[in-house]
C-alpha cells in the first residue's frame, strides 16, 4: 500500500502509525500529526520564544524523539549564549511527548494552553543559565534572583528545562534536568502529575509553581538547586530553591521527594496580591515526607499563608522551617535536626505546632512579634499581625539549647511536651504571653485542622523514585562555581579555604581515581600526582601580574569509571579526561579616598580617609571600610597598571554609581544609581592610569574592578 505524504509548507502532515518515519528535521517545522521522528542529531537553532525550533500543534498526538537528540547552541559555547526553544506544543489537548533530548536552548520545551500534556522519559539538561559572579570570599549581589512576578511569564528570560503556561492536567513523568538554571516551571496551571523525575544540581530553581493549583508532585529527586553559598564563608541562596511555590498556588500536594542542598528546600511565597490587600495566600498545600535538608537558608520557607507540613526530614539548615505571618498552620509529625532554629514564626496566628521531634536544633521553636513592620506593605493595613494563639502540643525536645524562645505572643497553650537534655525549656521577653513553667490557658483563635488531615491515606499513591543521585549528606558537599552547583560527575579544582591565598591550596575533588599534572605555566605545582580525593599546592611566579594555568589528567578506577563534563560530555571510563585551574590577577597600589557623598552630586571635599590596597573589591550591607559612614559615600581611587601585551577587558560591578577613566578617556560610566550591575570596556596592552569613581547612597554596597584576558 502507497503511504500519501501532504506537506503544506513546513507542516508535516502524514501519520506515522504505519511505520513510515517523518523526513530529517529542520528549524521552523511544525508537526501537525502523530510522529515517530528520524534517529539522528540535529543543530536547530532558534533566536527567541517567537521562533521555537519546532512547533507542535493539534490533538491526540504523540510524538516520539527516541535516539533523536535537538541541539541549539553549541555544547563549547557557554551556557549563558543559549537561546530560543527547541519545542513549542501550541494548544491543543492529549499530546504526548516521548523521550525528547534538547541541549543548548534557553528552554527546551515550552507548552501554552494544553490540555493533557504528557512528558514521558524527557532528558533537557544542559541548557541555559546565567553566569555567576559570587566568589569564594564573598557573595555579589548581581546574583541575586527574583520570581516575584510572572503574569506576563516573565520567568521565561530566566530559562528552563520545561517550561507550562495555562495548562491543564499535564503529566511529566521520569524527566530529567541537570545543569541549567530552572527545571520545570508551572504558570497558570493546574492538575498536573509531577513524579519521579530529576530536576537537580541547577543554579536557580527545580520546580516552580505560579498561580498553579491541584497538582501532584511525588518521589522527585530535586536536589542541589543552589546558588550564593561558600563553605565557610556565607549562606545566602540568593533566593535560589528546591521548589518554589509563589503568588497563590494552592491545594497542591508536594510528597515523597528528595529535596535537599538547595538554597532553600521548599520556598513558599503568598504573593504580592495578598501583600497588597491582606487577602488570600498560597493556601491548603499539603507538604508530607518529603527530606528538606542541608538548606543554606530555610529547609522550608513558607510566609503570609496557611498550610500542612506533616512528617518531613528537616536537617541541617539555617532555619528548619521560617513561617512568619504564617496562620492556621499545621507542622505535624516532623523530623528537625541540628538546624540553628528548627521552627521561627514572626507574626504567625493559630499555629499547631505538634508531635515534632527535634534533636540537637540550637533553638527548636522561636516564635515573635517585631516592634514595627514595613510602613510600606499594604499587608498590616488590612491583617491583624499580632504574634497570637499557638499550640505546641507532644513535641518532643532533645539536645537543645533553648526549647522554645518566645516574644511577645498573645496566647500559646503547650502540654505533653517532652524534653531531654535541654538547657532552657522557655526563654522568653515579659510579655512573651506564657508562665515560666511553657503552659499558658488554652488558645481562643480560629480552629486548626486535625493532624489526621495530613496522614499519608490522604496523599495518592505513585510508586517510589530511584535511589538518590548522591549519597554525600551535609552542607559541604555545596561547591558553587561560575556555573553553578557542582554535580561531583567529573574532576575539580577547588581551593581549600581562601581562593587569593598565597601559594594556593586546591582540592582535587570527584570520581575515584588517579590524576597527574600534565601542563603548568605561570607557577610551580606539587605534588605531581596522586588520587582523588586529593590536593596539590600551586605557588605562582613572581611579577606583575599573576598568570597561571595548572592543567591535570584523570583517568577512573573502575569500569564505571565514566566522566560527564560540566557541559555533559561523556569520557568512557579508562580513557584520559582534563581538567584544571587558571588565575589572572593584575595587583596594583591603589590609593583610595573616602568621602562624605550626598545623591546626584559630584564628589568634592576634604577625603575622611585615604588608604592603600592591592585591589578594589567591596560588598557589604554595612560600612564598606572601617571609618567611613555605612551610607551616603564615594570612593575615588588611583593607580598605574601594567599588562603585558595583548588585549583586556575592564569589568565592573557596583551598586549605585560608577566611573572608570584610563589615561584621562572615560571608558565605563553607569553614574545613575542603581542596583548591582554589570559593565565592560575593552582595554589593550601596556601601562595605564585609572582612576575609579563609585558613590553609595542607602543600602548594600558592591564595587569590584577586574582587568580579564581576552
Amino acid at each position: 500500500m502507497r503511504i500519501a505524504r501532504h506537506f503544506l509548507g513546513a507542516v508535516l502532515l502524514s501519520p506515522l502509525a504505519f511505520g513510515v518515519q517523518a523526513q530529517p528535521l529542520h528549524a521552523g517545522m511544525i508537526i501537525a500529526r502523530s510522529a515517530t521522528l528520524r534517529p539522528g542529531s540535529y543543530t536547530l537553532p532558534s533566536t527567541d520564544a517567537a521562533h521555537p525550533a519546532i512547533t507542535i500543534r493539534g490533538s491526540n498526538l504523540t510524538i516520539d524523539f527516541t535516539n533523536v537528540k535537538l541541539r541549539g547552541g553549541s555544547e563549547a559555547s557557554d551556557p549563558d549564549t543559549f537561546s530560543g526553544v527547541a519545542v513549542f506544543v501550541d494548544g491543543g489537548q492529549n499530546v504526548t511527548i516521548r523521550n525528547l533530548t534538547a541541549r543548548g536552548y534557553k528552554i527546551a520545551l515550552l507548552a501554552r494552553g494544553t490540555k493533557g500534556l504528557r512528558i514521558l522519559g524527557a532528558d533537557v539538561s544542559y541548557n541555559w543559565k546565567a553566569r555567576l559572579y559570587s566568589v569564594v570570599e564573598h557573595e555579589s549581589l548581581v546574583d541575586w534572583l527574583s520570581y516575584h512576578h510572572n503574569d506576563h511569564d516573565e520567568w521565561i528570560e530566566q530559562g528552563a528545562g520545561i517550561y507550562l503556561a495555562d495548562t491543564d492536567g499535564a503529566e511529566v513523568y521520569g524527566t530529567r534536568i541537570v545543569q541549567g538554571q530552572n527545571g520545570l516551571m508551572l504558570a497558570r496551571s493546574a492538575h498536573a502529575k509531577i513524579w519521579n523525575n530529576t530536576f537537580s544540581y541547577l543554579s536557580g530553581v527545580g520546580l516552580g509553581l505560579y498561580r498553579s493549583i491541584d497538582n501532584t508532585i511525588e518521589h522527585n529527586r530535586i536536589d542541589y538547586c543552589v546558588r550564593g553559598y561558600s563553605e565557610g564563608f556565607y549562606n545566602r541562596g540568593q533566593d535560589s530553591a528546591g521548589i518554589l511555590v509563589y503568588e497563590q498556588s494552592s491545594r497542591n500536594v508536594i510528597a515523597f521527594n528528595s529535596v535537599t542542598h538547595d538554597g532553600d528546600g521548599f520556598f513558599l511565597w503568598a504573593g504580592q496580591s495578598t501583600m497588597d490587600s491582606g487577602q488570600g495566600g498560597a493556601d491548603d498545600n499539603v507538604v508530607y515526607g518529603n527530606d528538606f535538608s542541608f538548606a543554606p537558608t530555610n529547609g522550608i520557607e513558607a510566609t503570609f499563608s496557611r498550610n500542612v507540613f506533616a512528617a518531613n526530614r528537616i536537617e541541617g539548615n539555617w532555619h528548619g522551617v521560617w513561617g512568619g505571618y504564617s496562620h492556621d498552620t499545621l507542622i505535624a509529625g516532623n523530623h528537625f535536626v541540628k538546624n540553628v532554629e528548627g521552627i521561627a514564626i514572626e507574626h504567625g496566628q493559630d499555629n499547631r505546632i505538634t508531635n515534632n521531634t527535634f534533636d540537637g536544633d540550637a533553638t527548636a521553636v522561636h516564635l515573635w512579634q517585631n516592634a514595627s513592620q514595613d510602613p510600606d506593605w499594604g499587608y498590616p493595613k488590612h491583617h491583624d499581625t499580632r504574634s497570637r494563639d499557638y499550640d505546641v502540643v507532644g513535641n518532643t525536645f532533645s539536645g537543645a539549647k533553648v526549647a522554645m524562645q518566645l516574644g511577645g505572643v498573645d496566647r500559646l497553650f503547650a502540654s505533653d511536651n517532652h524534653f531531654e537534655n535541654v538547657s532552657t525549656i522557655v526563654a522568653q521577653t515579659p510579655d512573651a504571653g506564657i508562665e515560666p513553667d511553657g503552659t499558658s490557658g488554652p488558645t481562643t483563635g480560629h480552629p486548626l485542622p486535625p493532624v489526621e488531615y495530613a496522614i499519608p491515606r490522604a496523599l495518592p499513591k505513585m510508586p517510589a523514585s530511584a535511589p538518590s543521585l548522591d549519597p554525600r549528606r551535609g552542607r559541604d558537599s555545596i561547591i558553587v562555581d561560575e556555573w553553578g552547583p557542582y554535580d561531583w560527575a567529573s574532576p575539580k579544582l577547588w581551593p581549600d579555604g581562601r581562593s587569593d591565598g598565597r601559594p594556593l591550596k586546591l582540592r582535587v575533588l570527584g570520581p575515584p581515581g588517579e590524576w597527574h599534572v600534565a601542563h603548568v605555566s605561570g607557577a610551580t605545582v606539587e605534588p605531581q600526582h596522586g588520587t582523588i580525593p586529593g590536593e596539590i599546592v600551586v605557588t605562582p611566579e613572581k611579577g606583575t601580574v599573576e598568570d597561571f594555568d595548572v592543567q591535570l589528567v584523570y583517568r577512573g578506577r573502575t569500569a564505571d569509571g565514566g566522566v560527564v563534563s560540566p557541559r555533559g560530555r561523556i569520557t568512557r571510563a579508562g580513557e584520559p579526561y582534563t581538567f584544571g585551574y587558571r588565575s589572572f590577577f593584575v595587583p596594583a597600589d591603589w590609593t583610595i579616598k573616602y568621602y562624605s557623598h550626598q545623591p546626584a552630586t559630584e564628589i568634592t571635599g576634604t577625603p575622611l580617609k585615604t588608604e592603600h590596597r592591592d585591589r578594589l573589591d567591596f560588598t557589604s550591607g554595612r560600612a564598606i571600610a572601617e571609618g567611613v559612614p555605612a551610607d551616603n559615600v564615594a570612593i575615588v581611587a588611583d593607580a598605574d597598571v601594567a599588562l603585558p601585551p595583548g588585549q583586556y577587558t575592564v569589568r565592573t560591578i557596583s551598586d549605585d554609581g560608577v566611573r572608570v577613566t584610563v589615561d584621562g578617556v572615560r571608558i565605563i560610566d553607569h553614574w545613575s544609581a542603581h542596583e548591582s550591575a554589570l559593565d565592560r570596556a575593552p582595554l589593550s596592552g601596556g601601562t595605564h592610569h585609572i582612576t575609579v569613581e563609585y558613590y553609595e547612597n542607602s543600602g548594600f554596597a558592591e564595587l569590584r574592578l577586574e582587568m580579564l584576558k581576552r
